[in-house]
């Protein structure tokens, strides 16, 4: 069951591996036409919404995977502050995600949301590069 436990936290790490990405497509986003900027926005909206199911399978199999595992407090701590931090901001980006959409249907500018996305989805990146570091160095705390 160990085996099985630890395959699908690391499907779920894998769904979480889109976000590392995110800060480069927020960065060109702006050097697109409307159309791909709509269309890259759409994409990023359904992707977001595939890694919070990714997250789901995450707290599932973490919490089977803590549960069999000598872990510490501390680290544990750490890491479950560090994925409700990953599932706040993936949650938050929702929205400016929509209005920015909705502004490029309306051929408004999306700067201000730009910019909120671009600062999201670097918080995101460097969450998930945190939490991926504490899954293998787990001894470290």
């Amino acid at each position: 069951m160990f085996q099985v436990m630890l395959f699908l936290h690391i499907i779920g790490a894998l769904a979480l591996g889109f976000y590392l990405v995110l800060p480069f497509v927020f960065g060109a986003i702006g050097k697109l036409s409307l159309a791909a900027q709509e269309g890259t926005l759409s994409a990023v909206n359904s992707l977001n919404r595939f890694a919070q199911f990714g997250l789901v399978i995450q707290l599932l199999t973490g919490g089977y995977l803590v549960g069999q595992g000598g872990y510490s407090v501390p680290w544990m701590i750490v890491v479950v502050l560090l994925f409700l931090a990953i599932g706040a901001l993936g949650g938050v980006m929702a929205k400016p995600l929509k209005l920015a959409i909705g502004s490029i249907r309306e051929n408004k500018n999306i700067t201000a949301q730009a910019g909120k996305l671009r600062t999201l989805s670097v918080l995101l990146s460097v969450s998930v590069i945190l939490i991926s570091f504490l899954m293998v160095f787990s001894t470290i705390i």
